[in-house]
């Protein structure tokens, strides 16, 4: 099986607002013999992390992926650092009943505050989890979780609230709320050892920077744990892989965190990778960018280009 690397098409997409410390999501996209891929590392990641993401669009554009045991899945709405006016109507237009808030980047005042209109937008019966992205110490996480619990009339999860596995586990000793582990997943050597030290109720698993979904589901199945699939900020050629991990997973007991697509200003494929009613189709086989999308959002930075044609390099002969 063969992929055209040389060929390879970087490309620049505005997001609606900033996340994740970025206003424009980078990456590039691979064409196989079974068709596309997505390597969209984010660019502070060494060349070592970046390779794992380069095995996941390899594996797109190769093999494709195992046969899903679901045609759908459900998925939540990630709300950024926004105001509560704003995180109110992203959720109420989302069409979910699960929304992700991401929290820990200003003051707690104004979490409590974001977190309390998504409640109020998705009403007594929706479920609300925010993300820390291992923002916090452990005083911090404590003292914050049971704020946000009360703003939120419970939570069904807290995300990544610490950097290490001994800090989560401390902080799953003193909360209620449920802890989900998620850097301590895909950036641990050994991602395995979360269930074992006692750290996570939940893990979060993400296939892109995990290498491809097959060894993605390896990792679930030896996590030992309830998982949730989330995005790793992809087009909808890279959920492509995301969803084939949701719908081979055995077990799927919350919603996914992949439904960010709604992030972007645009993206590659035609038909995006837009919830309806809460929830997203599985693909079947790798998902073609648009001809006319792809050429509209080429990266037209030549210096920019550049960085990334090398980076695509360097990934590829750490791969191999």
């Amino acid at each position: 099986m063969k992929v055209d690397f040389a060929d390879a098409v970087p490309y620049a997409i505005p997001l609606r607002t900033r996340f994740r410390g970025i206003t424009v999501r980078e990456g590039m996209l691979l064409r196989g013999d079974a068709g596309w891929g997505e390597f969209c590392p984010f660019p502070e990641y060494p060349d070592a992390v970046a390779a794992a993401w380069l095995a996941t669009a390899v594996e797109q554009c190769t093999v494709g992926w195992p046969a899903p045991v679901r045609t759908s899945v459900p998925v939540n709405c990630t709300v950024p650092v926004v105001s509560p006016s704003a995180a109110f109507d992203l959720v109420r237009a989302s069409g979910c009943a699960t929304a992700k808030v991401k929290v820990a980047e200003g003051p707690l005042a104004d979490d409590a505050a974001r977190v309390a209109a998504v409640r109020s937008a998705l009403g007594p019966s929706g479920f609300v989890r925010v993300d820390a992205n291992a923002a916090w110490s452990v005083p911090e996480a404590v003292t914050a979780i049971r704020e946000l619990d009360a703003a939120a009339g419970g939570l069904q999860y807290v995300e990544q609230p610490c950097r290490s596995l001994a800090e989560l586990a401390e902080v799953r000793a003193q909360v209620d709320v449920p802890i989900a582990a998620d850097e301590s997943i895909r950036t641990a050597e050994d991602p395995m050892r979360v269930a074992v030290a006692g750290a996570a109720d939940v893990a979060v698993i993400k296939c892109t920077p995990l290498g491809g979904v097959r060894r993605a589901l390896r990792v679930a199945e030896a996590a030992g744990l309830p998982c949730v699939v989330s995005s790793a900020l992809e087009t909808s050629v890279g959920m492509g892989a995301e969803l084939a991990l949701a719908g081979a997973l055995p077990a799927l007991d919350f919603a996914c965190g992949l439904g960010t697509v709604r992030l972007f200003e645009g993206d590659v494929v035609a038909a995006s990778a837009i919830p309806v009613d809460g929830a997203l189709a599985v693909p079947t086989s790798p998902v073609d960018p648009s001809p006319e999308l792809l050429e509209r959002y080429r990266m037209r930075d030549e210096e920019r280009a550049a960085w990334w044609a090398a980076r695509l390099d360097r990934a590829r002969q750490l791969l191999a």
